[in-house]
């Protein structure tokens, strides 16, 4: 069973934390956590690019020049994809790029990307974490205090308002609740940052 060590605000260890190991200490599957990624970015796509083919550009109904007897090579319209300012060749168009994972494959990529924090020593769990008012210079404290890397992934198990302020405005700093947890931003950060009660959330929500 993972263990891991339990920090308050000023940055003391007040004791050690068990962890599930179901969720916290499976084998890493590289593949499965490649497909979940490679599907969250897909669905972030808008989709919206498009650019305009030759029937769709405006001019070239004439053909510029006689078929035979210029010299010249054959064209029939201005707006042909190799002339300067004709259409684009397979011009893209809007689509939905979006697709669905099965929901075990889901919950492995999960599971997978909590146990290679845990495997990197990149987990941090404090007993609490609440603020009086917004205030940045108490959030970067406390991030000087644990010792947390540049990019640092705050997962709360409630919102907490004056965090979540305080937070957004330290770069590379993000905040989350167990419930918009995703395998993306766990590894793109340095530094997993969890409380107590959202860690038992977490045993709770993929148990």
């Amino acid at each position: 069973m993972p263990k891991v060590a339990l920090y308050n605000v000023s940055g003391q260890q007040i004791g050690d934390m068990d962890l599930k190991e179901s969720i916290f200490g499976i084998e890493v599957n590289e593949h499965v956590l490649y497909e979940v990624v490679k599907n969250q970015l897909a669905n972030k796509r808008q989709g919206t690019q498009s650019a305009k083919t030759r029937s769709e550009v405006r001019g070239g109904g004439r053909k510029p020049w006689r078929q035979k007897g210029t010299g010249r090579a054959r064209h029939g319209s201005i707006r042909s994809p190799i002339w300067t300012g004709g259409g684009i060749t397979f011009a893209p168009k809007p689509r939905d790029y979006s697709y669905k994972l099965p929901k075990k494959v889901r919950r492995l990529g999960m599971k997978s990307a909590l146990s290679a924090k845990v495997k990197d020593n990149s987990v941090i769990v404090l007993d609490e974490l609440m603020l009086e008012q917004p205030k940045t210079k108490d959030i970067a404290n406390i991030l000087k205090n644990i010792k947390s890397g540049k990019k640092a992934l705050i997962v709360m198990s409630e919102k907490d308002e004056n965090v979540v302020k305080s937070a957004n405005n330290i770069p590379g700093v993000q905040t989350t609740l167990v419930n918009t947890l995703n395998v993306y931003d766990i590894l793109n950060h340095d530094s997993f940052i969890i409380t107590k009660d959202a860690v038992k959330k977490v045993e709770e929500v993929y148990a």
